[in-house]
């Protein structure tokens, strides 16, 4: 009976979580085409990414702090996972990929970011004994192929050293944002770790700019898209809004009901979503191989699916009662007693 149980729970955990990593996934990758039209404007990346992350950060701040109730020693408990999540997940992933694409190929360095997930597998294997199965090892290299194909990275040109060296720092921000927005004993909720850690992060970004590490540079030019041409706040409001603030909320909750590893590959659509929104948004039609790799991207996560190694064996937060996994992703897990100590309702850790 409670092999039927933990089944049902599991079936139920992927009903919630797995369409909203699929939302947060292509949330995440319409801004590519956005920001495109930004850049093709006279932006530089480096503007774009850094007012992207602040409005996202604005845009969370009310809803954070009501999310918070009061409870500000929460933040006090987790600066360290904030501060981590904002200047890791956050500042270095889109600095450190901005520094990359500079100096090389843009496909090649985002290839080498998405093999984040490969590095949340090892993460679990080496912090948990988690070892990954041949099936899972099989959809990784059969996603890899696919995303290779996705990204038209056969060009034979030269690669640099150099920015092959920041979009690996740029995938070390990655794998860190799935492991710890998978951490579910921090009592944070979602919104409170997306919210306080964008902010960091935007912090992070205006100081690389102010320094001069990430060149800023913007102006309110009209920005014209396929449809037509729009006012500049439209796609900035796009972006920080939409493909910011909501997708890193929904991607922290599915990410703690999925668990990190299955959720790093589920991600992996967006790059499907970023072909999508190129072809709506600037008319970029993809070539009959970035197809093919599509849907071997698609065939690479259900292998991983059925790799995965059974959820009683690795704490899966789909194991929660049904009727409470929503509510835990969304609200604090272990909220403080009167001793200022976490509660009995303290979540399993991802990390």
């Amino acid at each position: 009976m409670s092999t039927l149980a933990d089944d049902s729970r599991v079936r139920s955990g992927l009903r919630l979580g797995l369409p909203l990593a699929i939302g947060a996934a292509f949330a995440f990758g319409m801004s590519g085409a956005w920001a495109r039209g930004l850049i093709d404007a006279g932006w530089t990346p480096g503007a774009a990414v850094t007012v992207r992350i602040w409005v996202a950060a604005l845009v969370l701040l009310i809803p954070t702090v009501i999310a918070l109730r009061g409870r500000w020693r929460l933040l006090v408990r987790n600066a360290g996972i904030i501060a981590a999540y904002g200047l890791l997940a956050v500042t270095a992933t889109q600095l450190f990929y901005f520094q990359a694409v500079a100096v090389m190929d843009v496909g090649l360095a985002l290839l080498i970011e998405y093999t984040a997930p490969i590095a949340v597998v090892l993460w679990l294997w080496l912090r948990r004994g988690e070892k990954p199965t041949g099936r899972s090892i099989l959809g990784a290299l059969i996603a890899f192929a696919g995303l290779f194909l996705m990204l038209d990275v056969l060009s034979g040109r030269i690669v640099d050293v150099g920015g092959v060296l920041w979009a690996f720092g740029a995938m070390v921000g990655a794998a860190t944002y799935f492991i710890l927005s998978a951490k579910s004993d921090t009592g944070l909720p979602p919104l409170v770790l997306a919210g306080s850690g964008l902010f960091v992060g935007a912090i992070g970004l205006t100081v690389a700019g102010l320094i001069g590490v990430l060149p800023i540079a913007w102006n309110t030019d009209d920005v014209t898209y396929r449809f037509g041409t729009v006012p500049w706040f439209v796609p900035v409001l796009a972006i920080g809004i939409i493909a910011t603030a909501l997708a890193y909320v929904l991607g922290i909750v599915s990410t703690r009901l999925l668990g990190s590893r299955l959720a790093s590959f589920i991600a992996l659509a967006e790059v499907v979503a970023a072909l999508l929104f190129g072809w709506l948004l600037l008319g970029q039609l993809p070539n009959l191989l970035q197809g093919l790799g599509a849907a071997l991207v698609l065939a690479g996560v259900v292998v991983v699916k059925l790799g995965e190694p059974a959820a009683a064996e690795t704490g899966d937060p789909a194991l929660a009662p049904p009727g409470e996994q929503f509510v835990d992703a969304l609200e604090v897990q272990d909220a403080p007693d009167e001793t200022g100590r976490a509660g009995a309702r303290t979540g399993p850790d991802h990390s």
